[in-house]
């Protein structure tokens, strides 16, 4: 580790704690004595004031009502900074009106050798959903539904909402505790337990119109809603058995809600079981291409006929 990132590291440690001794330092970060003192020095040199207890079970601590200096970022995590910003444009992702000026206040702390290798990185990389031909950091022209930040704003408030949405061109609202707020397949959705029904919902926030706290006097805690949850015996339609091609393929690519469990110790086979809705025809038509991605290396032990059906219209020979 560099002196300047294991002096970042370190103050962050301290920043943590109320207290902390010369040996924890050295045991933590795996330092000599010696240079566990001298990092507190240009530690304190940089402005954090720490106090020092003498004694048997002295040590340090940072005085209160005192704020952690500027952080200095090494060369390494700059990058890393800045290839997560690329690789998230053009995803909808909530306050991306706040990207350019992030993005400027980032470029601005850097010297200019530093800004050139972004420059060129920014123009010899690409990640899915990058316009090749403008390929610009500051691309803000995927923006997310506007009602996506306003709940984000309400949840990390309070996770009962009520929410109102149009479905079948009726207007209806639903009083629900937010489980998950999710993105998949370019879409964001609420999942939440609904508190009338007692049962689990999933809406999508593109057909929402409004969001807001749901009253005091009528909540079930939380404590309440997990046991419900729990005690709703899980329903499913399709089982499949994974071999380790198509434990690859899943690990590659699959749906938010699909996970596997490894049926032996090397993890080389796998199980899968999950709720499809035969009823919904773009999950359905999903769900056939995702099967035809996973490859051969798969034995169905429960599928729903009309999964079968797709299938074989998709496939002159299926061996299931």
């Amino acid at each position: 580790m560099k002196k300047i990132e294991r002096i970042n590291t370190i103050m962050r440690y301290i920043n943590n704690r109320a207290q902390f001794t010369i040996s924890e330092i050295m045991q933590e970060f795996d330092i000599s004595r010696s240079t566990a003192v001298r990092d507190i020095k240009e530690i304190e040199t940089m402005g954090m004031p720490l106090v020092a207890e003498v004694g048997r079970d002295g040590g340090y601590y940072v005085m209160s009502n005192s704020v952690l200096p500027n952080v200095q970022f090494t060369d390494t995590e700059i990058k890393a900074l800045f290839i997560a910003f690329m690789a998230t444009r053009n995803q909808q992702l909530p306050y991306l009106k706040s990207r350019q000026s992030l993005a400027e206040k980032l470029l601005g702390l850097l010297s200019e050798n530093q800004q050139d290798d972004l420059v060129l990185l920014n123009q010899i990389l690409l990640f899915e959903g990058t316009n090749p031909n403008n390929p610009d950091l500051l691309d803000l022209s995927d923006l997310p539904h506007p009602i996506l930040e306003k709940i984000i704003r309400i949840l990390l408030l309070d996770s009962y909402l009520l929410v109102t949405l149009r479905e079948e061109r009726e207007i209806k609202s639903f009083p629900i505790f937010l489980l998950h707020l999710y993105r998949e397949k370019s879409l964001w959705f609420i999942e939440g337990f609904d508190l009338n029904e007692e049962k689990r919902r999933i809406f999508l926030v593109d057909n929402l119109t409004n969001v807001e706290p749901y009253p005091t006097k009528n909540r079930v805690s939380k404590k309440k809603i997990l046991e419900k949850l729990n005690n709703q015996q899980e329903v499913f339609n399709l089982v499949i058995e994974l071999g380790p091609k198509a434990i690859t393929q899943f690990k590659k690519y699959h749906p938010l809600k699909a996970s596997i469990s490894y049926t032996n110790p090397y993890q080389t086979t796998a199980i899968l079981k999950t709720f499809v809705h035969v009823n919904n025809s773009e999950e359905l038509t999903e769900l056939t291409n995702w099967l035809l991605f996973l490859g051969k290396d798969i034995k169905v032990r429960e599928v729903p006929e009309e999964v079968l059906e797709e299938l074989r219209e998709r496939v002159c020979l299926f061996d299931i």
